[in-house]
């Protein structure tokens, strides 16, 4: 699994500062009213970060447990929570074991392609069969997830990106390679804070994330005593998925 820890946490918000939380959330919302089976209420969210499709979907009037496997993810979380006087339940846990006391939900849902950070088969079993454990029978399994044709095709090995900041200017280089073998994505972010009185600091982190093929994921989904349902190009009623869809957004019910 990724780090998501210290520096880079502390930093996350501002790096996905313009990704549209709020519209997302909202598209998540129309497929659990299209979709339910009965009515939905209790949601659980794997992967949480730091909270943002949390609190955005607690609006529509959810029950959210919130969890994830980074504390301080989880504290930037709970720290935006007191802001908004929210009620969201945070709490700490590896999706691969995933173990509750509350269950079941009406529905689980993880989000910014959070599925691909479980690298290997055997974790992504035990993260299926954990869903399926804490779903009701007909709850819905909603999560997004990398596409490999989009990813084979069209990935950048250095990317660079840029935010001035008021105590002075953040950059951040990105340096992808890919493990095809595995279909694992490595990600090596290396940051520079470069301070207005003219001093600066730096720190590394490294991401794995795993990109999948639609029918890959779909039978991973049938042999997990899931029914899929949808599949969208990102988070839109577009079902046509190319090899230009970076992000597959997927519909699945406990039968």
């Amino acid at each position: 699994m990724s780090s998501y820890a210290g520096r880079y946490a502390e930093l996350y918000d501002t790096f996905y500062a313009d990704k549209p939380y709020a519209d997302e959330a909202a598209f998540v919302h129309s497929c659990l009213q299209k979709y339910s089976v009965g009515t939905t209420k209790r949601l659980l969210e794997l992967a949480c970060g730091t909270g943002s499709h949390a609190l955005a979907l607690e609006k529509f009037g959810y029950e959210i447990v919130a969890t994830d496997y980074s504390n301080d993810m989880l504290a930037r979380a709970r720290h935006k929570a007191i802001q908004a006087s929210s009620t969201v339940d945070f709490r700490w846990q590896d999706m691969r074991a995933l173990d509750l006391p509350d269950l079941p939900f009406d529905a689980v849902i993880c989000l910014f392609d959070s599925i691909g950070h479980v690298e290997t088969n055997d974790a992504l079993t035990q993260v299926f069969q954990g869903v399926h454990r804490h779903l009701r029978p007909t709850g819905l399994f909603i999560f997004e997830f990398w596409h490999a044709g989009a990813m084979l095709r069209s990935y950048e090995p250095v990317r660079i990106r840029r935010w001035f900041m008021p105590e002075g200017e953040l950059l951040r280089i990105s340096e992808t390679t890919l493990e095809c073998a595995r279909q694992l994505c490595h990600v090596t972010y290396t940051v520079y804070e470069m301070r207005n009185d003219r001093t600066y600091s730096s720190f590394k982190e490294t991401q794995v994330n795993r990109f999948f093929l639609l029918q890959e994921m779909a039978g991973w989904l049938s042999s997990k005593s899931f029914t899929p349902l949808k599949w969208f190009a990102g988070f839109t009623e577009d079902e046509d998925i190319t090899e230009d869809t970076w992000h597959v957004v997927a519909i699945s019910r406990r039968p």
